[in-house]
Parts: C-alpha cells; sequence; structure tokens
C-alpha cells in the first residue's frame, strides 16, 4: 500500500531558492536595517539580531516587488505561523523599520495591535529592549513606557503598541499596523478602526501574524479563508500576501516529519524539539492536550468545543442545496428552544429523506444592543441579520410573537405533523398554539428525553445522512456542543464556553427525535437499548 500523501501548506517560494523581485532593492534595505539592529537575549557576538532564513525570505517578499515609481506591491500580509516561531521579535523589528528605519513616514504612526493590554505591553517591551540594546538606534529614540509609545523626534514618527480591549484612541492615522495574533481579538472595532485609518494613506502596509484558531466565525478565520483561496489561486489579488504554515486535520499528528513541515523554525533550533516530544508524549493519553498540540504547534485550525459531539468535517457533507419546494406537502416535525435573555431562539424543521433527515433552522435574536451581543459572542449578528440568516426581533429579550407568526407562516406552506417545545419558558406560547389548532407536544430537555434524541440525530450524521444546506448559525451551534456522557453511556448536549451558543443543535434533535418517532409510529422513549431507571431517576 503506498504511504499516506499529506496534505500541507506552506510557501514554496520560502524554500525554493527562486529570486524575489527588488527592483528598487527595498527589500534589500529593510534585510540590511533588521540585521544591523541588537537583540539583548542574542548569543551572537555583538549581540547581532538573528534573523531566520525563512523571516529573511518573507521580508523580501513584503518590501521587493514594487511598481515602476517605487509603490510597493504588498498592502496585506496574512502570516500563519505556529507558537515559537519568533513571531514577536520579528514583529517589533519591523515595527522599528518604520518607525526608525528606511520605511519610516515623517510624523507617521506604526502601531503594534494586540488582544490585551499585556500582551500589547510585551509587544512594546520587545521593541524597547530591541532600540536599547542598538548603539546608534538608542540615543535617537524617545521612550515613554507608561502609554506604550517610542518616538522618534527628529522626524515625528512614532511606534506605539495598543490593544483590542483597551478602547485605545489612536491619534494619528498609521502607515504601519501589526495585528498580532488575531485569533485572541475580541472584538472587531478596532479592527475596523485600523483598515479604515490604514486606507487613507498611501503606502501603508497591514501585517498580520497570528497562530491557528478555534471555530469559523471569528475575524482571524475569514481572512485566513480569503488567504487560502488566494495562495491556491482562486482570487488573483497581488497586494495580498499569503505566508501560509498548515497542515491537514487527518494528518498523523505525532509524526516529527509533519512537526518539520509546519515550524520552520526548527531547521535553527526553535522552538526546542526536545519540549515538543514531551508535549506529544502527554498528549497521548489526554485529549484536551492533543487539541493544544495540534493547534499551537502544527497549527491545525481547530474547532470550539474541547469535545465535540461531531467531527465537523462529518458534518459539512451535510451542507448541499435544498429543495424546499418539493418539500412542499412532505410531512414536517419541528423543534422549538426558546431563549432566555442571553441564548438565541431556534426553530428547526426536520422532514424524513429515507433514512436520514433534512433540515431547515431559524433563528431570533433581541434586536436591542445587536451589535454589543456581537462582541461578546465574537459572532456577526448584524451581518447576520442582514442577509436573512436571523430575526431580530424588538427590545432586548426576544420576542416570543415573531416565532409564533414564523410557526404559523410555514403552517400554511408545509405539512407540520408536531411542534415540540420544552416547556420551560413555552407555556404561553404553546397554548396560544394549540388553541388555534397547532399539533403542540412537550419535550423536556432531561436525559429522558434528550438522550435518544441525541442518539438518533448522532446516528443520521455520521452516516451522512442530514442535509442542512450549510447555514451559518446552525453550523456555528453544531461546533459549540460538549457532549456529556453519563454511566449508562447517555448523552446529553452542553455549552462549551459561557459565550457559546448550541440552541440550534438542540431544536434539530427535538425536531429529528419527533421526526423519527413520527414516521415509524413509536415513542420517543422507545429506544433500542434500555435505560438504566437508577441513573436516570436516582
Amino acid at each position: 500500500m503506498p504511504p499516506k500523501k499529506i496534505t500541507v501548506r506552506r510557501p514554496a517560494w520560502i524554500y525554493d531558492g527562486s529570486e524575489i523581485a527588488d527592483p528598487h532593492g527595498h527589500g534589500e534595505r529593510a534585510v540590511e536595517f533588521i540585521r544591523a539592529l541588537r537583540h539583548p537575549k542574542s548569543k551572537a557576538p555583538d549581540k547581532a539580531f538573528h534573523l531566520p532564513d525563512f523571516w529573511e525570505r518573507i521580508v523580501r517578499r513584503i518590501y521587493g516587488p514594487c511598481d515602476e515609481t517605487g509603490n510597493r506591491q504588498v498592502k496585506t500580509v496574512f502570516c500563519l505561523l505556529p507558537r515559537g516561531a519568533r513571531k514577536t521579535t520579528i514583529g517589533a523589528a519591523l515595527g522599528l523599520l518604520h518607525t526608525f528605519g528606511y520605511e519610516r513616514v515623517d510624523g507617521g504612526q506604526a502601531l503594534a495591535a494586540a488582544s490585551a493590554e499585556d500582551q500589547a505591553a510585551i509587544a512594546y517591551d520587545e521593541a524597547l529592549a530591541i532600540a536599547r540594546a542598538t548603539p546608534w538606534l538608542s540615543p535617537v529614540l524617545k521612550a515613554t513606557e507608561s502609554v506604550n509609545l517610542l518616538e522618534h523626534p527628529k522626524s515625528g514618527a512614532e511606534f506605539k503598541a495598543i490593544s483590542s480591549d483597551g478602547g485605545a484612541q489612536l491619534g494619528k492615522t498609521p502607515n504601519f499596523v501589526l495585528a498580532d495574533e488575531l485569533i485572541a481579538w475580541k472584538n472587531r472595532e478596532l479592527w475596523k478602526a485600523l483598515r479604515t485609518g490604514l486606507a487613507k494613506v498611501q503606502g501603508s502596509l497591514l501585517i498580520i501574524i497570528t497562530q491557528a484558531g478555534r471555530g469559523q466565525e471569528g475575524l482571524a478565520f475569514k481572512l485566513l479563508e480569503y488567504a487560502r483561496r488566494v495562495d491556491d489561486g482562486e482570487i488573483d489579488d497581488p497586494g495580498f500576501l499569503p505566508v501560509l504554515f498548515e497542515i491537514d486535520r487527518k494528518a498523523d499528528w505525532r509524526d516529527e516529519k509533519i512537526w518539520h513541515l509546519v515550524n520552520p523554525g526548527l531547521a535553527e533550533g526553535f522552538p526546542d524539539l526536545a519540549g515538543l516530544r514531551q508535549l506529544a508524549r502527554e498528549a497521548e493519553n489526554l485529549p484536551a492536550e492533543r487539541e493544544d498540540f495540534q493547534q499551537f504547534h502544527l497549527n491545525i485550525w481547530q474547532e470550539y468545543s474541547a469535545s465535540p459531539f461531531i467531527d465537523m468535517e462529518t458534518y459539512d457533507l451535510g451542507a448541499g442545496p435544498i429543495d424546499e419546494e418539493a418539500l412542499k406537502g412532505e410531512p414536517c416535525w419541528l423543534g422549538v428552544d426558546l431563549s432566555s435573555n442571553t441564548d438565541l431562539t431556534a426553530i428547526v424543521a426536520a422532514w424524513r429523506d429515507g433514512d436520514g433527515y433534512i433540515l431547515k433552522p431559524w433563528f431570533f435574536c433581541p434586536e436591542q444592543n445587536i451589535g454589543r451581543r456581537a462582541v461578546k459572542d465574537q459572532v456577526p449578528y448584524p451581518a447576520w441579520a442582514e442577509q436573512g440568516l436571523i430575526t431580530p426581533t424588538a427590545g432586548n429579550v426576544v420576542d416570543f410573537r415573531a416565532v409564533e407568526d414564523q410557526i404559523r407562516a410555514f403552517a400554511e406552506e408545509y405539512d407540520i405533523r408536531e411542534i415540540a417545545f420544552d416547556p420551560h419558558l413555552a407555556r404561553n406560547t404553546m397554548n396560544n398554539l394549540s388553541e388555534d389548532g397547532y399539533p403542540v407536544v412537550e419535550f423536556r430537555q432531561g436525559w429522558v428525553t434528550m438522550a435518544p434524541a441525541v442518539k438518533e440525530l448522532e446516528r443520521a450524521l455520521i452516516a451522512g445522512r442530514i442535509t442542512h444546506g450549510g447555514h451559518p448559525i446552525l453550523r456555528w451551534h453544531f461546533s459549540n456542543i460538549a457532549v456529556e456522557t453519563d454511566k449508562a453511556g447517555n448523552k446529553s448536549f452542553h455549552k462549551g464556553k459561557s459565550r457559546d451558543r448550541i440552541d440550534g443543535a438542540v431544536a434539530a434533535a427535538m425536531a429529528v427525535a419527533r421526526a423519527a418517532a413520527g414516521e415509524e409510529h413509536r415513542s420517543i422513549w422507545d429506544t433500542d437499548e434500555s435505560f438504566d431507571a437508577e441513573e436516570l431517576f436516582g
């Protein structure tokens, strides 16, 4: 049997020795500036700054290619690099290049933007340490450590470290921004300010340096998707430079050859290979440690949940289109999960499709403070609302009357057999619909009802027999699920983190369970395996 092909993504131009265009020498002078720096922790003679070979190629690729008038081709850089690749040190050197070096602009502002104040302080401290260790640079700088500011008084250029959670005032319009570890940014406010600010300045440069993260709703993943498409040649964007080091999720994470493929610094001794081996040994029997190792050291992008209900690659097999017209007149079951103040409200319709199911979701959220909720949950609620993927209702809680209206409208076109509610928050809604003749049923979300529902949903998903159309909110909810299993092997859904939402997945399980019971004329209480009464009821 031939060996399994490893799918790895890394820039060929870093390793193939090809010539990098540098018609005006801007790439060479950037490299010369960085090599002329000193680092207080350097073991080289005279504390010389060490510029690793792969970083030198990246610097040349950023600054070298220009048009005939000397304008830099690259405007945005997206670097996906694992932990230990010396991102902070190189980022600091680039910040100094734009404040004291050849890329300096009189009165310009170079920014290092991090996720939090302490991370911003690390970026600033690194830049300050390098500057003070460099004899020719230290006398020409002014440092104001209380506000993480370095200045070149003669030109008015400055370097400042700010954070996405600090509400910092940008002051001058930046001409250079280093966005550090974008996976950890808590909101988009600073990002929007930086992007709009950079657009005002000719020749501005944005460099994003981050490691792999989790989930698909955040800012970093959206940019990574774009970077992949540019890297694959699907999008022609010469102003966007992708520098991606990542490995296929299905690759053998224990294979040290893979480690070297996605850790370009290992060839030069960093990160520590013995340390990686120790982490890998510990990860063998500790699933959470294994996910951390894959994410932080192999750049394998993870889903949200640390104990996932379903592998999301398997889930995505059901993302094909749904012919809703063909479903009209077919038996349909609804699962409804009404929300408290913080959660979303979800309706999911389920149709039988052979031995599987077709799902269609609707989501509702409070309209008041929708932007603030988007920041808190780190998902784009306003954009989803504009796309018609979620319905904002007036006020600071979901208006259940809008949910009723959706059910009534749906019932006019589709053959609804049952509408399943957890009665906890739904008594009034259930009474309103029941009085008007709608087939309302109770579906409590305890072990005894949810365990068989979860089991049926899991069976169909693993078999690839659920079609969900790729709805992004429903996918987000499924990726958030953390599974809890009791001693009898029964599974239930829980949130992976306090901000996570799983309402759509819960409603989907309810709808699938009622579809299974309704089509086969059996009760949700019936299962292929018996329950341990003592486990269920104490």
